[in-house]
């Protein structure tokens, strides 16, 4: 495809579906000035992530909201050209999940149903049962939602379905049991940016990690939304502010020099590995 530009928010949403759909709509035009051709959004970017992780109050879940619904119908639109990756709260029934979806204008190309989950979101979410990478027109990509960037499985998994770039939408807190006097300092600050730069390099695919700002209840989010290339190295990246990480770059040039002498795909030992 030659140079793209790709682009990672870092920004705060809330409960209010319409500030969320104002806020969407200027960071799409801000990225669509910018050049952007894939905009990876927070998790959670309509409607908010949970305000209290250990024990989320039932009663003051995320608004769950039908995978057809009008606000993701508005976001498409918004899209047009660019494929947008954005976060939400799924109704299936009476069940919820933390969900993930990947559109343009044209339409729906991928979803992603959030598969690991730490204490406490079983009470608000489903687990989601799969990964899977899906054709955009900015190349073959997959999803992943928080927690699931931990387990080096899901992104591998991605990354053997032929996903050339890996969508990360956060809504990841600081630490909540040991908090640090300052965000350099916390230990979920450093696990973020490890899990980024560590799933991009092992392997060797571009990874686009958005993130939440600001605060929910008693959690406070890390932002740090950024680009990693092929081998682990930060291309681009908003610290703990709210803004956009963009970073232009040839992905199959990028992946194809990654993967010259060392290819890691190519080189696993699958036979020798044990599954549980």
């Amino acid at each position: 495809m030659g140079q793209i530009r790709l682009a990672a928010v870092a920004a705060h949403f809330g409960r209010d579906l319409d500030f969320d759909l104002q806020r969407i709509a200027t960071l799409i035009d801000h990225a669509r000035s910018s050049g952007a051709a894939l905009l990876v959004l927070p998790d959670a970017a309509l409607g908010g992530y949970l305000a209290d992780l250990r024990h989320p109050d039932p009663e003051a879940l995320p608004p769950a909201l039908d995978p057809d619904c009008a606000e993701l119908k508005t976001i498409q639109s918004l899209a047009a050209e660019m494929v947008v990756c954005v976060g939400y709260c799924e109704a299936d029934g009476p069940r919820r999940y933390n969900s993930a979806v990947c559109v343009t204008g044209d339409g729906v190309l991928g979803r992603h149903r959030k598969v690991h989950q730490p204490p406490g979101e079983s009470v608000a979410y489903e687990p989601g049962a799969e990964f899977a990478a899906f054709d955009t027109p900015v190349g073959r990509l997959g999803m992943l939602i928080d927690y699931d960037k931990t387990f080096p499985e899901s992104a591998r998994s991605l990354a053997v379905d032929g996903a050339d770039i890996v969508a990360c939408l956060s809504a990841w807190p600081t630490s909540i049991t040991n908090r640090a006097p300052r965000m350099a300092q916390d230990r979920q600050s450093r696990l973020f940016d490890l899990y980024d730069q560590a799933r991009a390099a092992e392997n060797q695919v571009v990874l686009v990690s958005s993130n939440q700002t600001g605060a929910m209840g008693g959690m406070r989010f890390l932002g740090q939304a950024k680009v990693v290339g092929p081998g682990g190295e930060i291309l681009a990246r908003t610290w703990s502010k709210a803004g956009i990480a963009v970073a232009e770059l040839d992905v199959g040039q990028e992946i194809a020099n990654a993967r010259r002498v060392l290819h890691h795909l190519g080189e696993r030992k699958p036979s020798v590995y044990r599954e549980a």
